[in-house]
Formats: C-alpha cells, structure tokens, sequence
C-alpha cells in the first residue's frame, strides 16, 4: 500500500469519526419534507382530505465524496374513527425507512406508530386543531469490518484487526423513541389557508451510541420542529405554496423555506383530484439551494428534487447534493363530488 494511500485512508477515518459524532446527534431529513409528513410531525397523521393516503420516497446523496448516503422511506395514514363528535375524527398511521451512509454502511432502520385526534372547529368547519402521538423502535448497524483505524497501520503497513478500538465498539444497537406534535389547519377563505405545527421527536431521550463505554452516557437529543405551510390562489388554475421548517437537535439547526408554483392544466372544479403541475425553489440555510417539481393526476403526485451544495463541502463535492424522488397517492372521498367534509388547507 502507497504512503499516499495510507494517508487517503486516514485522513477518511477521521472524517468519519467526526461524523459519527455529529450521526448521534441527528435524525433522517428530506428535501421534499411534505413527501414525509409522519416524520416532519405526528400531527399530521391523516391531515388530508380522502381515504387513506400511501407514500415513498428515495434519496440518494454525496455520491461524489464518498459511498452514497441512501435514504428510503415509506408512510400509510388514514381515519380510524368518524364522527367522534360531528366531524372530529382520530387517524393512525405507520411511517418506515431506512438510511444507510458512508463506506461502512452505518444503516438506521425505524419503524414508527402514530395516532392523531383532528378536532373541527368554526361555523363553517374551516378550522382544525390536531395533537399528535408517535411511538417506534430504531435499530442501527455498522460493519465493522469495512472501518479502518488509525493504530491498524504499523510502519506503514495495514493489519486490518489489529488496533484497539475494535473491542470498544458495538455493531449493532437498537432503542425506542417517542414523539409528539401539535397542527393548527385553517382555510381563511376558498383562495386562502394555512397550517402552523410544532412538534418534539425524542422525547424519551434514548441512549444511543456504538461505542460500548459511552452507551451508557450518550443520549439521543430532543428534535424541535415549526413548520408553516400557506396554499394561496392568484387564479382559478394557478397558486402559490409557500412553506418554512426549522428543526434544532442538540447543537444542529435548519431552515428550509422556499415557495411551490402550483398550476392546475385539468378541470379546476375539484381542485383535490385535478391534474396539475408544481415546481418549486428552496433553500436549507448554510447547505443547500432546491429545486422540486412534479406532477399530480388523480390522487398520484410524483415529485422529484435536486439539491445544490452550498457549504464548505461544495469544493469536494463539486456542488452536487442530493437527488431524490417521491410519489404520493390519496385515496378520494366517494362523496367527493357531493357535500363532504374538507380538510382545512392539508398543506403537509
């Protein structure tokens, strides 16, 4: 093995220690964060207008620096129980995905359950208040074997096995998470609605470290999460969606904010099932600039996403972020052409 060689694999190692540091302390994000509405907040469990809604997304990112970072995700929501009191109902929902990052495949797998009470209020029913609770179970895994240490090389030469931070580490550890949420929908006029939610993932604050020693010790951080999300009509056919997130998990933040151009092609009289098209600009501050687009047809939405990197990896990673791709169906009501129930401005 070249000096140049041994160096390169250092010099790998300890990014990778360092992000370690930084993996313990964060949870799996989305650029097309509406795509994922369970994991943004529980509250939106069954914020929809329609049967049930089905949902998956793909992405795939750092292709240029280093092993791809490949995030799958998939949802299921729907009401469980009408009419609890006139229009309230509770919805449930299942959220899962899959993570997996870097040259030693260190994959976070999750499931989640996610229960929401959705309480409608005003004359006209135009406004809803929803609380949130999710429970799941993590498991995740490195192997070892693909890991290189620093006190492995002896003269320059590799003897992978043969250093002493292999014993001192886990390949495997698995936890139980709990969050909650809160989401206040309301439509101001047919033109004009908005949703506001807070939610806190972590609450439980589980230990999780794949070093045996500090197991023990270190703690996943609380996730705080604000989301607002507005649907604006400048026309019968086209509106403006604008939306914010801001998360903040033991010393890392973001923001996103940006705005979707979302313009009907089909028969603007049930906006819910029309066929449209949407794109859209983000930027997630100190990272990235987005950019979305897609199409919806019957229920179907297929968005795709580009991000842009911004941050001080742009050198190593010629810009290139990450690409994802997602695709979304809600079941229509069978009154959807009658009188029915609509959800206040199901931005998320």
């Amino acid at each position: 093995m070249s000096r140049k060689n041994t160096f390169t694999r250092v010099a790998l190692v300890a990014a990778m220690a360092l992000s370690f540091q930084s993996a313990q302390a964060q949870d799996v994000h989305f650029t097309q964060f509406n795509a994922s509405p369970l994991l943004v907040n529980p509250a939106y469990t069954g914020a929809f207008s329609g049967q049930w809604r089905a949902a998956a997304i793909y992405r795939n990112q750092w292709r240029s620096v280093t092993a791809p970072f490949v995030t799958y995700g998939a949802s299921f929501d729907a009401p469980i129980i009408t009419d609890l009191t006139h229009d309230d109902y509770l919805a449930a929902g299942v959220q899962l995905y899959n993570d997996k990052a870097g040259d030693g495949n260190l994959s976070n797998f999750s499931g989640l359950v996610s229960l929401a009470y959705h309480k409608f209020l005003g004359v006209n029913v135009d406004k809803a208040l929803t609380i949130g609770l999710q429970g799941g179970y993590t498991q995740k895994s490195i192997d070892l074997s693909k890991l290189y240490f620093g006190d492995e090389y002896s003269n320059g030469i590799f003897q992978q096995g043969t250093g002493g931070e292999w014993p001192g580490l886990n390949n495997k550890i698995n936890y139980f998470t709990v969050n909650a949420g809160l989401s206040w929908a309301h439509s101001v006029s047919e033109k004009f609605g908005y949703t506001l939610g807070i939610a806190a993932m972590n609450l439980n604050q589980p230990q999780e470290s794949l070093q045996k020693k500090k197991n023990s010790e270190v703690g996943l951080g609380v996730r705080y999460a604000a989301q607002l999300g507005i649907i604006a009509y400048v026309s019968e056919k086209l509106s403006l969606r604008p939306a914010v997130l801001y998360q903040s998990q033991s010393t890392a933040t973001e923001l996103v904010a940006g705005n979707e151009f979302h313009l009907v092609v089909g028969d603007d009289e049930f906006r819910s099932v029309s066929t449209a098209v949407f794109l859209g600009g983000w930027i997630r501050s100190n990272d990235a600039m987005m950019i979305t687009g897609g199409i919806e047809w019957k229920g179907l939405r297929l968005g795709v996403s580009y991000d842009y990197n911004t941050s001080s990896l742009k050198s190593a990673s010629n810009g290139n972020g990450g690409f994802e791709i997602s695709l979304r169906y809600i079941a229509p009501s069978p009154l959807d052409f009658a009188r029915r129930l609509v959800y206040p401005c199901a931005r998320f």
